[in-house]
């Protein structure tokens, strides 16, 4: 009998944590998510302003520490460190997925308005240039229309989920003229159903397109 595929999830927010491994539980029951959280990595990076050396250097540790507990993938979960999460995919063996990429993929597919809702800023950057770089290599142009409700990620960091999904639902309903709504984080998944409901564009979270993603990758 095969074993269970391992996939190791690399937090730098503790709120990723329920919405990717309720993504897996319900699309790939059969893996076995590992997951591995040092939430200081945010708070240094909001700190520093800029991804700094020190903190990619940090990344790559604990990549290589997943890498060496039997990962057959990574799946970084917070999408502000995207060249540092490139540089562990250079030097592994193993796939490192960033964790907005097959959502950046899907979206570009509905077309090329792209609003990007956030609720930690530095992951607007990230976004911006994942979707740019995508849209180059296919030849295209994208537009990206940043927002972003600082206040929602407060809610949620204090217990209020009911506000946090409030809040960013309220943000989905001010979005104009775009071809697709999409989730810069991971932890706000548990808006998707509100945001939904505010908007006529479609809304996308990473969490689901992550694992799709993996279980093609790895199962297929």
């Amino acid at each position: 009998m095969a074993r269970s595929k391992r996939v190791f999830l690399i937090h730098a927010v503790s709120v990723a944590m329920e919405p990717i491994n309720c993504a897996f539980q319900r699309l790939w029951p059969e893996v076995r998510p590992s997951n591995l959280l040092e939430d200081s990595l945010s708070q240094d990076l909001e700190s520093a302003g800029a991804l700094t050396p020190a903190l990619s250097g940090r990344l790559l540790d604990l990549a290589r520490y997943a890498e060496s507990a039997g990962a057959d993938a990574i799946l970084f979960t917070c999408s502000a460190f995207g060249e540092a999460i490139d540089s562990c995919r250079e030097q592994l063996s193993i796939p490192v997925m960033r964790p907005s990429e097959a959502m950046v993929a899907e979206a570009l597919q509905l077309g090329s308005r792209i609003a990007v809702l956030a609720t930690f800023e530095p992951a607007i950057a990230a976004m911006r240039e994942e979707f740019q770089a995508m849209a180059a290599a296919q030849g295209r142009s994208v537009e990206i229309r940043p927002y972003t409700c600082a206040e929602a990620m407060v809610a949620l960091r204090a217990g209020d989920a009911a506000k946090h999904d409030r809040l960013i639902a309220a943000m989905a309903a001010e979005v104009r003229n775009a071809d697709v709504l999409c989730f810069a984080q991971f932890s706000m998944t548990s808006a998707a159903e509100a945001a939904r409901a505010a908007t006529q564009q479609p809304v996308l979270t990473t969490p689901d397109s992550a694992v799709l993603k993996l279980r093609q990758m790895l199962a297929g």
